[in-house]
């Protein structure tokens, strides 16, 4: 597990920063990161309009960025939705 937890922390912060803050995702890092590192789960990444939804559903501060704890969150709804834990 700590690997997996290491290879989060290192893409998080491979695709931060490019565009603010070095500890946050913008709308536009985030898509990238989708893109790049989630094809599979996360099919309609290319779509601007469900990344803003996504995004303000999961920017719990509002300041337009995702912090890694948000991320964080996100990756374990994702795994939880895609691996069958919510049924």
């Amino acid at each position: 597990m700590e690997a997996a937890i290491n290879t989060l922390v290192s893409q998080f912060k491979a695709f931060a920063g490019k565009e603010g803050s070095s500890s946050t995702l913008s709308k536009d890092e985030f898509q990238k990161l989708l893109i790049s590192q989630l094809p599979n789960y996360m099919k309609n990444a290319n779509d601007s309009t469900v990344i803003a939804q996504l995004m303000g559903s999961l920017d719990k501060d509002s300041d337009g960025e995702l912090s890694f704890l948000e991320f964080w969150q996100f990756i374990g709804q994702l795994a939880n939705q895609h691996n069958g834990f919510n049924k």
